[in-house]
């Protein structure tokens, strides 16, 4: 069921012809592997650090449209739901594009979202702008640093995944403090522009993505513009090819043919040369990319729906389940907490240190040390993830419960490390299904988180416009939570008996 470490390391090249090429690399754990690492960095401060913060901007935009606490909740909840749900169609273009330009085009989207959501004039048209467009551009940008990561690590990958993912916990605290900055100068439009122009630097990270062995396909003989010659270069010096002699002598008026017309004759010859080559260019270009789009769209759908589907795999299935309920959990505190703080009157202490910044910065720590502790050879990535996430519960059926600042910093203290178990994600992921699905199996893992977290904060939201209590959301959003983890806990279970009774029928029938 699991894949081992020692199988994986090898050359899958970004380009989805190349992918399934094995061979060892160079810069596996090594080299431009922590470049890699680096570009996923600030693709997650730059993204899930700033919808972290998207709380500054949902107490701007409550006062700005007088609206019901549950529909503005929509707005951030769709971006941050969008940015996973779309998770399964990224992995499509992965396959076709590459993680390079796909993250690229995502930092443009993304950029184009921020900008236009700084004109809104109502909330709805913050769903189009920021929850739909920049939340497309943010998945296009994030699944690629993720897979990209998972591509350049073999020994290391649980640590790697934990540094390149504590860019959550610090773009959340340099995102909070930026935006509460750009909202008081400039008020929240012109932070939203600002923020805008500050998204774009996800076009650099994905600049960052080259594959394991660049250009391979491309340098190769078989692959390179065929040089087709219509005629002898017009105008060349050169001495021509074997018997341009008797052409030059062939023909009774070419003696008589003065010497200053050449250039005019060649003019039309020159200009259908180039004509041509730019014609057969452009058919070449055409093919490939037909091709490209097809087999990467083939890859795609036999990923998900073939023969070696991933939902074959039980245990995947109910990792899906968990992911689920899982998030929204994590979510709900980064948007609703500075409102809770505000009705249990301690704004002037969570001004001094914002509970949110207490989670992002145990989170960074958090993630290095469970992908530290995750990579020791005595200590298995699975126990340590079902750890993190019993803990995880226990802080979110406790937060309703403290109304002083000291015990709601301790509880963000608790949720900001036990959350550090998103960094091994993909380790676990990777181990489920192997390291040639992974961009297809994570993206439908960050498209059930998407739709935990796309409905966890409205539902909050209503709860509080119902009961003007944030409490029994918290206390459903656990229970949920709970059933998932139940889920990961009853299949191995189930599996073991199956082993178990299947061993003891082939001990029958011998």
């Amino acid at each position: 069921m699991y894949t081992s470490h020692e199988d994986i390391g090898y050359d899958f090249e970004d380009d989805p012809k190349d992918k399934k090429t094995l061979k060892p690399h160079p810069n596996i754990d090594s080299g431009w592997a922590w470049m890699v690492v680096l570009s996923s960095f600030f693709v997650h401060i730059l993204i899930m650090g700033s919808q972290m913060a998207l709380g500054v901007l949902n107490v701007e935009w409550l006062e700005e449209f007088h609206q019901s606490r549950g529909l503005t909740a929509w707005v951030s909840s769709l971006s941050m739901g969008i940015t996973l749900i779309v998770g399964p169609f990224i992995g499509l273009f992965i396959n076709t594009c590459g993680c390079r330009r796909t993250a690229i085009i995502g930092g443009l989207v993304n950029s184009l979202g921020w900008v236009l959501s700084a004109y809104a004039a109502n909330v709805h048209y913050l769903f189009i702008t920021f929850g739909v467009t920049a939340g497309f551009g943010s998945g296009m940008a994030y699944l690629p640093a993720v897979v990209m990561v998972g591509r350049y690590f073999q020994k290391r990958r649980a640590l790697a995944q934990g540094l390149s993912t504590t860019g959550t916990g610090f773009g959340t605290f340099l995102m909070t403090v930026l935006l509460k900055y750009l909202c008081a100068e400039y008020g929240w439009r012109n932070a939203m522009f600002i923020q805008g122009a500050v998204s774009l630097n996800l076009c650099v990270c994905g600049a960052l993505m080259r594959p394991l062995s660049p250009g391979k396909d491309r340098n190769d003989a078989g692959e390179r513009d065929p040089q087709v010659v219509l005629g002898p270069s017009p105008g060349s010096k050169s001495s021509g090819p074997p018997g341009g002699a008797e052409e030059k002598g062939a023909g009774p008026g070419n003696e008589e043919e003065p010497v200053g017309d050449l250039p005019a004759q060649a003019g039309p010859e020159k200009a259908e040369h180039t004509q041509n080559l730019c014609a057969l260019r452009v058919l070449k270009t055409a093919s490939q990319l037909t091709v490209r789009v097809r087999r990467g769209f083939r890859d795609w759908y036999s990923g998900y729906f073939g023969t070696a589907s991933l939902f074959t795999n039980r245990m995947f299935v109910a990792f899906i389940f968990w992911a689920l309920f899982a998030y929204s959990s994590f979510v709900i505190p980064f948007i609703h907490l500075p409102e809770i703080v505000n009705l249990y009157n301690l704004s002037e202490q969570n001004d001094v240190f914002p509970l949110t910044s207490i989670i992002a910065i145990v989170h960074i720590f958090a993630k290095v040390i469970l992908g530290i502790v995750a990579d020791l050879p005595c200590i298995s990535v699975w126990n340590v993830f079902l750890m993190a996430n019993f803990t995880l519960v226990l802080s979110i059926f406790i937060l309703p419960l403290m109304h002083t600042y000291a015990g709601l910093a301790v509880i963000c203290a608790l949720i900001g490390f036990s959350s550090g178990y998103f960094s091994l994600m993909p380790v676990v992921t990777e181990d489920l299904v192997g390291i040639e699905h992974l961009a297809n199996a994570y993206g439908i893992i960050i498209c059930a988180n998407g739709i935990s977290a796309l409905l966890g904060p409205p539902f909050a939201g209503w709860i509080y416009d119902i009961t003007e209590k944030y409490d029994f959301s918290f206390y459903i959003c656990g229970l949920l939570y709970m059933v998932g983890i139940l889920f990961l806990l009853i299949q191995p279970c189930i599996q073991m008996i199956e082993q178990s009774r299947k061993k003891y029928m082939d001990g029958a029938h011998v």
